[in-house]
């Protein structure tokens, strides 16, 4: 057994996968010796597809998914992908290949190393076949339990020795963190009689505890966009705190006495540059990463510890109270606090229809057990808004980065990892153009994905941030469900409400073929949200 194959078989062993990649010289060894130990591979057209398709299918399923590439071009093609993970504390394990020491005038040759560190993931090694298996242990380690994307380099020549014979790896936790001191934060929250919550990614794995802790304290729940769908179903929930937020939403959250972020970093975009904390509005933060405490902010209190057990701690020292909460108040929750039609008026055209509405009917018409991942661009509001989701597993957003083009492969991903519910991708035609050639992946794999393109022929948010000539960010008419056509897939062109009947006919089918929906939309004037980001700039 080489070292390459040694390599597969212990991350197969631990558990790792499914794999994304693109196959070449450098990783062809270790990829198959993934599939051999019975590790499911998915080829993606572009490394950069492979990476954003693994790091999805991470968040969805909760296992360390792998990324596969060649060694110097393969893994640069996927570093907007790595750095989009690492930036989102994905547990995400790149495996590529490196050339070796002894060729230092090789093509390939870069400083993998450095590279992964730009972008914020952990370089690691094989750096022997006697420590081959240690590496990679090590390496599955860091990112299981330390939620890091680790870049592990093969060495070509290291990969092509002979490993030892080694036995079965045993898989060793942490040791349990100290009871974390939750007596500031109790007072705080005792104290409080407007109190907010909000969850991030860090407070993806304890909905009960905190909503058990709301409900004794009188706290309203709301999440950052990461965490979207945690509080579903739930009155008192005001979903997406930021610039996604209803109005109503922002309103409560800036009335709020007291904020407390669990594993929520309390950033620019989930408090609309601060315009959604008060002037005399304390903050509290629960985080398992110390560094993230008033990293963005200052806060009144922070507390290191897993918001599950920081939640209940805290709801063994408190007596129940009403705080925000009354029945008139969730009564306007119940009808204003998601964006409805209500909200505005439809400005469609014979020729093109509004994004709004668009979003509304769509929500209408999808089942409700979907998984909605979103590209970036002016539209994203829409789909992050109006396409209501289940739960936390229901809504991909894979935007630490910022990057447009990485939605269709988050939806790829995103539908691996939950084939019990229906994928959908919502990009703009910006987005959709970056992507194309993945709608053979998504063809290949034979998955049932519901495209939306948000097609103004235009990058959107540039046209409606600047002034002056717009050439260098509009483009000439594209017959999106054409090229759909080409690649095998069910396109469908939609201008009015009326030409989606075929979606339902689509739904009502096989679901055979992935469907993409060329929705020529209005232009809303710069988005509402877009206002909020761009602040500043």
């Amino acid at each position: 057994m080489i070292v390459a194959e040694a390599v597969g078989r212990v991350l197969a062993e631990l558990g790792a996968g499914p794999v994304f990649g693109v196959v070449g010289s450098g990783n062809f060894h270790v990829t198959n010796a993934l599939r051999d130990n019975g590790v499911p591979f998915y080829a993606t057209r572009h490394e950069g597809a492979a990476a954003t398709a693994a790091d999805a299918c991470a968040r969805m399923s909760g296992r360390v998914a792998i990324v596969s590439t060649h060694q110097g071009c393969g893994l640069t093609n996927a570093v907007t992908g790595i750095g989009e993970a690492a930036k989102s504390r994905t547990p995400l394990l790149v495996l590529t290949a490196e050339a070796p020491d002894s060729d230092p005038l090789n093509n390939f040759r870069i400083d993998q190393d450095a590279l992964a560190r730009s972008v914020g993931a952990v370089p690691e090694r094989i750096h022997s076949p006697e420590t081959a298996v240690a590496d990679a242990v090590r390496a599955y380690r860091t990112a299981l339990f330390e939620r890091r994307t680790v870049v592990l380099n093969l060495p070509l020549d290291v990969q092509a020795m002979v490993a030892p014979e080694s036995k079965p790896v045993a898989l060793l936790a942490p040791s349990p963190a100290a009871e974390p001191d939750v007596t500031s934060l109790a007072a705080l929250i005792a104290a409080a009689e407007r109190p907010v919550f909000i969850a991030g990614r860090g407070g993806r794995g304890a909905a009960a505890e905190i909503r058990a802790l709301a409900d004794a304290c009188g706290a309203l729940l709301a999440t950052s966009a990461v965490a979207h769908g945690l509080f579903h179903e739930d009155p008192w929930a005001l979903g997406i705190s930021g610039g996604f937020s209803s109005p109503l939403t922002a309103e409560l959250i800036r009335g709020a006495d007291l904020i407390v972020g669990w594993g929520c970093a309390l950033n620019r975009w989930t408090t609309r540059q601060g315009k959604l904390i008060g002037p005399d509005t304390r903050l509290a933060q629960v985080d398992l990463d110390e560094s993230a405490l008033g990293a963005h902010r200052p806060i009144d209190v922070g507390v290191v510890g897993d918001s599950a057990v920081v939640a209940r701690a805290v709801r063994a020292k408190l007596d129940s109270s009403k705080g925000y909460r009354s029945p008139e108040l969730r009564d306007r929750i119940a009808s204003r606090a998601r964006w409805s039609a209500a909200d505005h008026t439809d400005e469609s055209t014979a020729e093109l229809i509004d994004p709004r509405t668009l979003s509304s009917e769509l929500d209408r018409i999808l089942p409700a057990e979907r998984i909605v991942s979103v590209d970036s661009g002016n539209f994203m509001g829409y789909p992050s808004a109006y396409l209501a989701v289940p739960d936390e597993f229901g809504f991909c957003f894979t935007q630490a980065f910022q990057s447009i083009g990485l939605g269709l492969a988050t939806a790829i991903g995103a539908a691996i990892a939950r084939p019990d519910r229906l994928p959908v991708a919502a990009l703009g035609d910006g987005g959709f153009h970056m992507a194309a050639g993945e709608l053979e992946t998504a063809v290949r794999l034979g998955l049932p994905l519901v495209v939306i393109v948000y097609n103004d022929a235009a990058y959107g948010a540039e046209v409606h941030h600047f002034t002056g000539d717009h050439a260098t960010v509009r483009f000439p008419p594209t017959d999106i469900a054409a090229i759909a056509h080409g690649f095998g897939c069910t396109g469908v062109t939609v201008r009015t409400t009326a030409d989606l009947d075929p979606v339902q006919n689509w739904l009502d089918g096989p679901r055979d073929t992935p469907l993409v929906i060329d929705a020529k939309i209005t232009d809303d004037g710069g988005s509402w949200w877009l206002a909020e980001a761009f602040h500043g700039h």
